[in-house]
């Protein structure tokens, strides 16, 4: 049963393996529980409904992937998407947290499409590796800037634009023990260290008045408040369809990365360097950013934290299976994530930041007419405050470099064409 149901094979896996991976990707990602929910209320939507809306989508996807897929990966709302949804698209752009929601329908509805015709592959070959590479460092300091901002760490200043924040409020000195504590839980590699560091940061946050718990257990939030919300009055603009894009290119680049880096280090690619039921992977990531749009939540994504639970053991779809009935029970602790305030946030933001400065050591930064539009790309996300300013300006500045260099054979068409809609996008809105 367990065989046909999640691809569990007697003979190479053991059970304990399998439930421990799926507990220890749990614990590792348990954070966006905290965090989602408090950055999507940033752009105005109920803190509680996203809460849920997030378990709920967490689920859902992870259960495709478990029983569809067959492989031991673990979904939910995804760091950096979060943030583009409610600091760009809402905060920075102007539009409402419906219209960022019926952004995400879209583009969920055509990574399903693109994930069954075979075009996905051909979008993401049009754009050059290293700088769909140097979106994750990019997106690394975008949101630990994010985090120590919400934290007090960091603060604005008229003269420097921004400055160290006040290191006498203890608030601001909560924020930095907890970024301390959650960095030497993450040096000792203790399972779960984010979440250890976001619970133990909330509790002392207790009696300094800075946290304020009501209760533990409680039947969880009404999705209601963010459930089906659309707004279709922008939905032939420009930058419903930059929105839905850059939304589209995250989400497939950090799902290839994930997976690939993931099946390497189980060993579960073969010579030829395929994936086993890589397609159905994509299709449990593009039907879970659907069902978590339709329910009120931003994109959902597979996460790197997987990583987790199959070096522990994981390998087959029950690990993602276990992780998915974990979330089912952290739905009914909603007042304990919600009571967490955003000093304790905070050490997971700036955490996850470091975790996605991975890819930048595969950039050759002596080599310039490839390191300057990938460092156009890093620099312009926290600096511009804006994911997809960082994104547009990178693929921008690769084009015309090339082109002003005499190596406009080293594009292709798809790349000139982006680079053109996004020339135009900065033209004329």
């Amino acid at each position: 049963m367990l065989n046909k149901l999640f691809g569990f094979d007697k003979e190479t896996m053991t059970l304990k393996k399998e439930v421990m991976g799926g507990i220890t990707s749990f614990l590792t990602m348990a954070y966006i529980l905290a965090v989602n929910p408090s950055i999507l209320a940033d752009a105005g939507m109920d803190q509680g409904a996203v809460f849920s809306a997030t378990v709920i989508s967490a689920v859902i996807a992870t259960l495709v992937m478990a029983i569809y897929a067959k492989l031991p990966f673990v979904l939910a709302p995804g760091m950096g998407l979060n943030a583009f949804f409610a600091y760009t698209v809402c905060l920075t752009m102007g539009y409402t947290w419906q219209f960022a929601l019926t952004a995400v329908l879209i583009e969920g509805i055509l990574f399903i499409l693109l994930s069954l015709s075979g075009l996905r592959q051909k979008i993401v070959d049009s754009m050059p590796l290293l700088l769909r590479q140097s979106i994750s460092p990019g997106i690394g300091l975008f949101i630990a800037f994010i985090g120590l901002k919400n934290a007090g760490i960091v603060t604005g200043s008229e003269a420097t634009l921004v400055t160290l924040g006040d290191l006498h409020n203890p608030a601001v000195l909560l924020a930095c023990f907890g970024i301390l504590l959650t960095a030497v839980l993450l040096v000792m590699n203790v399972t779960g260290a984010l979440l250890i560091g976001i619970l133990t940061t909330t509790l002392i946050g207790i009696p300094l008045g800075i946290t304020d718990f009501t209760a533990i257990v409680d039947t969880p939030p009404s999705i209601e408040p963010v459930m089906c919300k659309f707004d279709w009055a922008g939905i032939a603009s420009l930058d419903m369809v930059i929105c839905v894009l850059t939304f589209l290119f995250i989400d497939m680049f950090d799902t290839i990365g994930t997976l690939i880096g993931v099946s390497s280090r189980a060993g579960m690619v073969d010579e030829k360097g395929n994936i086993p039921r890589l397609q159905k992977a994509f299709m449990a990531d593009s039907i879970g950013t659907t069902v978590g749009a339709i329910l009120g939540t931003s994109t959902v994504t597979t996460y790197v934290e997987s990583a987790s639970g199959v070096n522990v053991g994981g390998r087959s779809g029950l690990t993602s299976f276990v992780s998915a009935m974990c979330f089912v029970l952290a739905l009914f602790f909603a007042p304990v994530f919600l009571a967490i305030p955003a000093q304790a946030t905070a050490p997971a933001l700036f955490l996850v930041g470091v975790m996605m400065m991975n890819d930048i050591r595969k950039i050759q930064f002596d080599d310039y007419v490839n390191a300057i539009p990938c460092f156009v790309c890093i620099a312009f996300m926290p600096l511009t405050y804006s994911i997809s300013d960082g994104i547009l300006m990178g693929l921008i500045s690769w084009v015309v470099i090339r082109t002003c260099c005499g190596r406009f054979k080293e594009l292709n068409a798809g790349m000139i064409i982006l680079a053109i809609l996004f020339v135009l996008k900065y033209a004329f809105l």
